[in-house]
């Protein structure tokens, strides 16, 4: 398995790494037994930086991942966030990050991990209501007590980033990255760069658009969450299948898959991002890691730049209520 350094001095972890969200909440209904197979088969290809959230599943998520990889805790990078509030039945409440709350959720979220430290601490949304210093200082503390070892943000913009780095260094940031959702190459990958912060980026494949799998609306579950995606909606979801179409035929012509055209680009951009595609079934995980097999020369980056200018996506990344919650 290749590796990439997670921030200027956290660990090497694979550089694809495994979105575990989808295992427990918004595409449709998930088999347990079926994710922890593919989060063990994850292991036994290399693959050991896995992803997940407090609000994923309302909780389910992370007592998922945590029972998936309780007797090999040893050969795991696990990365939780906090800061989207649900009720029990899902509803989403609030962003919170408040100092309190920074600690009552990381308490909680080592509970349902059943672990003793979480590898990586991301606030998932940024609390436009308290000072990111306020936040990532709770966070450090965290660090500095031994439940934490490094700090991430996601959805955070430029500003924000820095002055929370000048708190305590910040290792990761995850926010969207794909050929169909460029707009981190402006601001946020040159940032990253500068202060050694690794890129996670999630949902390298189009929320699974970029697969080609999704001809129509009908592909999804009746609960799907992407059902209410813009992008997947009337009149956007017609104008990018002409993306995907060419995806299709550029990865016909480099003899591998669409996914696998995708995620070679992204992991092409640069050495310091990692794209978390996420799945529930083993194949396509085996498949998203032939990606690392994937060689792109500078003639494909530039078809591909043609393919999918910044920009190219019909529709926004979220509905409008979702959008307005980034910090841009």
């Amino acid at each position: 398995m290749k590796t990439r350094k997670l921030g200027a001095d956290g660990p090497d972890v694979s550089a694809i790494g495994l979105g575990c969200m989808g295992m427990s909440d918004f595409y449709g209904p998930a088999e347990e037994a079926r994710s922890i197979e593919v989060i063990h088969r994850a292991l036994d290809l290399g693959v050991d930086f896995f992803d997940t959230a407090d609000m994923y599943g309302v909780g389910r998520n992370e007592l998922l991942v945590g029972r998936a990889l309780r007797d090999r805790r040893d050969r795991a990078v696990i990365a939780t966030k906090f800061g989207n509030v649900r009720a029990p039945d899902g509803t989403f409440l609030r962003i919170d990050g408040s100092p309190a709350y920074v600690r009552q959720a990381c308490e909680a979220s080592l509970r349902r991990l059943g672990v003793d430290v979480i590898d990586l601490y991301y606030q998932h949304r940024v609390d436009p209501q308290v000072p990111i210093e306020e936040t990532v200082g709770a966070m450090a503390d965290l660090v500095r007590e031994g439940k934490v070892r490094y700090l991430g943000l996601s959805e955070a913009a430029p500003d924000t980033i820095r002055r929370a780095h000048a708190v305590h260094p910040i290792s990761a940031l995850q926010t969207e990255y794909s050929l169909w959702s460029r707009e981190a190459e402006d601001e946020l990958l040159p940032l990253c760069r500068e202060l050694g912060i690794t890129y996670v980026a999630y949902a390298p494949l189009g929320r699974g658009f970029l697969t080609g799998a999704i001809r129509s609306i009908d592909d999804l579950a009746p609960d799907d969450w992407r059902r209410s995606n813009p992008r997947f909606q009337g009149e956007n979801f017609r104008r990018n299948l002409a993306l995907v179409d060419a995806v299709q035929e550029m990865a016909q012509a480099k003899g591998c898959t669409p996914a696998q055209l995708a995620i070679a680009w992204v992991l092409a951009r640069h050495d310091h991002i990692v794209p978390i595609p996420g799945t529930r079934r083993i194949d396509r995980l085996e498949e998203n890691v032939g990606a690392l097999d994937v060689t792109l020369t500078q003639e494909d980056l530039d078809r591909l730049d043609a393919i999918a200018p910044v920009g190219v996506a019909a529709g926004t990344r979220y509905p409008e209520p979702a959008m307005r919650m980034l910090n841009r």
